[in-house]
């Protein structure tokens, strides 16, 4: 390692195959904590290349234990987290409102690492308990339409960094990775970034996956569809800007979307949305990003319809039964 670290002080870059052997060895304890902080740090002070994002998404690609999901349509709403906003837990909601709406949802997630609350520490708090078990993942994903797939079950490699990155509390390229790695492999995915950068990049490396995929980036630094201004959606075929008012929503605050500094602030606030005691700017997020998920998966449907499909999953109370019957089924 102490070679590697040499090389990239001297502002130099690794290939594919070199990022794949570091992280395949990271997995492997061959590095002490020291010398992963170091390593993460180069990337603190500089941006990844695709050469090593790619390199290390096929290392823990390659490690991970997968599961077989391949009788379903499958999509993943996931976010790189990273981008310190304290947003509510979007992506888990918007994968219920999904999932009510008739979509099987095969969700990645973690605890959070730079923020208050992940989608692992919020299911977790309704007493969901986490398994790699395909049949019971089948069970729930066939009956419900959604399963979870709690990230440390499925990578045991990453277990060596989750001190590393618990310590630090910023954002890391492991952030990057969380949505390139989800061991389900579904069939579509709506994946949120926290800097234009980022969707370019993903843009070009999921460019080679036989994967329908939308990438989404609000320009003030949200890796959602915050509706606090401008967004950028990028897919196989386009690259489009959206502002609220065109998709027929209002323009919200940061303050509106504040998503509490504990696991219980986030919470509380998780369950008032799904029990259709939000108020509009947080329902309007969430329907949002709904809708865009819907949307990518067939475009042919058209927004519009998508954005009635996503509200009626909400208003009807179908995605917080989803929800209920998910957690109480364990």
């Amino acid at each position: 390692m102490k070679d590697t670290l040499r090389y990239l002080f001297d502002h130099k870059t690794l290939g594919k195959e070199d990022a794949k052997l570091i992280l395949r060895n990271m997995a492997e304890g061959k590095y002490n904590d020291s010398e992963i902080a170091a390593f993460i740090s180069v990337y603190l002070m500089r941006s990844i290349t695709v050469e090593e994002l790619s390199g290390f998404r096929d290392a823990l690609l390659e490690l991970c234990n997968p599961v077989d999901l391949t009788e379903f349509n499958t999509i993943d709403v996931c976010g790189t987290g990273g981008d310190e906003k304290n947003t509510f837990n979007i992506s888990t909601l918007t994968s219920f409102l999904v999932a009510g709406a008739g979509e099987k949802v095969a969700k990645h997630g973690n605890y959070s690492v730079s923020s208050a609350c992940g989608s692992s520490n919020v299911l977790e708090y309704f007493g969901y308990t986490f398994s790699n078990q395909t049949d019971r993942l089948k069970r729930e994903i066939d009956r419900y339409n959604i399963c979870f797939l709690h990230a440390p079950l499925f990578n045991p490699a990453m277990k060596n960094v989750a001190p590393v990155r618990r310590s630090l509390r910023i954002k890391t390229f492991f952030n990057m990775l969380g949505p390139m790695v989800n061991p389900a492999f579904p069939k579509n995915q709506l994946v949120g970034v926290f800097s234009l950068d980022v969707a370019r990049l993903y843009n070009y490396l999921y460019q080679e996956l036989d994967t329908q995929y939308c990438i989404v980036h609000s320009l003030d630094g949200y890796d959602e569809i915050s509706l606090t201004g401008e967004f950028k959606a990028l897919t196989r075929q386009t690259e489009r800007s959206f502002f609220p008012e065109e998709l027929g929503f209002q323009k919200v605050s940061a303050a509106d979307i504040y998503g509490g500094s504990t696991v219980e602030e986030a919470s509380a606030v998780f369950l008032q949305i799904l029990e259709g005691r939000g108020s509009q700017a947080q329902n309007d997020v969430v329907v949002a990003n709904a809708a865009l998920a819907l949307f990518s998966m067939d475009e042919s449907q058209g927004l519009e319809n998508c954005i009635g499909r996503a509200r009626e999953s909400l208003e009807s109370g179908v995605a917080l039964n989803t929800f209920k019957n998910l957690v109480e089924s364990n």
